[in-house]
């Protein structure tokens, strides 16, 4: 049994090791014991009783078995308040968690020692020594403070003092419980996976990287042949491993330089930051996100503000250059089409003669409309001279001919040009008889047309032609050909000339 080490719920309270005699098992801690020295024997420990009366189990044999007298070396010898068994309880717990665990080496101690409390015990012992790293009474001749202290007065204190802090503890109320994280990882920061404390990652850049050099050993004298003196080709092999894994070394700390200093950790004010940009200005960022690597933040910082003013310009200058397009040269005019403009894009599209389909259309929602990108436009060779709108319609100027003001703002009629249809080859265009007259009255003139140009029946022709306003629907109202001859799958060439029938009625737009 030996020695057993306490680790109690909560920080700074009794702790420490415990030592129990092996044969009767009652507590030696603050006694003197007795150690068996054999190799056979590992942490065998026993009371003056037992061992005064040759007891033993296991196998310890007193009669052959060396022993060591360990006394509780409870006596001052580098402050008045620490006592030697504490002393090197303090040096064995540093050597087993390192140095900065200073909770962990305060259960270690035990007796009710705080790790603020070992910590600067510590700091002013060791660290600040005038002999340092040795103590300043690390000689063995000092005796200063063992004759300014006896043994019984320096154990009275030490009780003393245990007893008081158990009192506290137990009179103090009871600590709020821990809660458990929501995920494994700390919860002391904002991103997954890092550790603050170490300031490392839980996976790193070139993770594996330590793989390839953790069996590797270097001997003194290794990899040199005797007879030629030149490196052997395994020493060569191990350098050249090693130099491609501190080439990896150098790369992981580059890439944590660039996030320190970046603030990249900050993830929330960072997220925030980007809620506020638009769309634009986000995709703008990213593509200058790789230039960071070679500026610091404040120059990094300076040159984003630079590429969205000049974002900004570039939209403006757009927007004057199509207000000149429209002839609109005062302020207030470009506020009043820029109004009427946006009205245009959010109004629902007109109800087709087909009510079922317009309701179906009508039930989704309007897709919204999106700027064309600005991003592109920092790396064109010059400005757009004009812009391209992919929605809405765009109003034309006061003179245009065909525009809806005509002379002295009379409206011009409007007609609307008829599609032709082309005649299959080696084809007759189908007749149709008294058996679909109900049918075709469903059709309208220019549809009864295609109906007997392409040779298809009235039922079938609705049925293709809801099969393809419902994949234009699907698509926001704009379909390819190529993906209408692939849904209707039937002769090309009569669903190119259906497609182009659709486009020209207005049901479905040409993607």
């Amino acid at each position: 049994m030996g020695v057993i080490k306490k680790k109690t719920g909560s920080r700074g309270t009794e702790g420490g090791a415990k030592y129990i005699c092996d044969v009767c098992s009652s507590d030696i801690t603050s006694t003197v014991r007795i150690r068996c020295a054999h190799s056979a024997c590992h942490d065998y420990d026993l009371c003056v009783t037992c061992f005064s009366d040759a007891k033993a189990n296991r196998d310890h044999d007193p009669r052959t078995h060396p022993y060591q007298v360990i006394e509780q070396h409870s006596i001052p010898i580098f402050t008045e308040d620490w006592g030697a068994d504490e002393e090197l309880a303090l040096l064995e717990g540093a050597e087993t968690y390192g140095l900065g665990s200073w909770a962990d080496i305060a259960d270690h101690i035990g007796g009710y020692r705080s790790k603020d409390e070992v910590r600067d015990h510590y700091i002013s012992t060791y660290v600040n020594s005038s002999k340092f790293p040795l103590p300043e009474h690390c000689s063995p001749e000092d005796e200063d403070l063992s004759r300014r202290m006896s043994r019984e007065t320096f154990q009275a204190n030490k009780k003393r003092r245990i007893e008081e802090r158990k009192e506290d503890a137990n009179n103090a109320p009871p600590a709020t419980p821990k809660q458990k994280p929501t995920a494994s990882v700390p919860s002391c920061h904002e991103v997954q996976g890092y550790m603050p404390g170490r300031l490392e990652f839980e996976t790193e850049y070139f993770n594996d990287a330590e793989e390839a050099v953790q069996h590797m050993q270097f001997d003194p004298g290794d990899g040199i042949n005797p007879r030629t003196g030149e490196l052997e080709p395994e020493m060569e092999l191990k350098v050249t491993i090693m130099e491609i894994y501190n080439s990896r070394l150098d790369a992981r700390v580059e890439r944590k330089k660039i996030i320190f200093e970046h603030r990249l950790l900050e993830y929330r004010k960072n997220a925030a930051a980007d809620k506020k940009r638009t769309k634009e200005e986000r995709d703008l960022l990213n593509k200058a996100k790789p230039f960071a690597r070679m500026m610091k933040h404040d120059d990094f910082e300076q040159f984003c503000d630079g590429l969205i003013y000049e974002h900004g310009l570039r939209q403006a200058i757009s927007t004057l250059q199509e207000w000149r397009n429209m002839q609109i040269t005062e302020l207030k005019q470009g506020e009043k089409y820029e109004q009427e403009k946006q009205a245009r894009q959010t109004r629902p599209a007109p109800l087709g003669q087909f009510d079922r389909l317009a309701s179906n259309r009508m039930s989704k929602p309007i897709p919204p409309f999106e700027i064309p990108s600005a991003s592109s436009a920092l790396t064109a060779p010059e400005l757009p001279l004009q812009l391209r709108q992919k929605n809405g319609l765009s109003t034309p100027p006061p003179d245009q001919p065909n525009g809806t003001n005509g002379v002295n703002g009379a409206l011009t009629p409007h007609t609307k040009t008829k599609f032709v249809f082309k005649a299959l080859p080696n084809t007759v265009p189908l007749k149709f008889g008294r058996e679909q007259a109900s049918d075709l009255q469903l059709l309208c003139p220019e549809e009864v047309d295609l109906c007997r140009t392409l040779r298809l029946m009235p039922k079938s022709y609705i049925v293709i032609k809801n099969m393809l306003v419902t994949e234009a629907i699907k698509a926001g109202g704009a379909l390819k050909k190529k993906a209408a001859k692939e849904a209707l799958r039937i002769d090309e060439r009569k669903s190119g000339q259906m497609f182009e029938f659709f486009v020209h009625s207005g049901w479905i737009g040409r993607a």
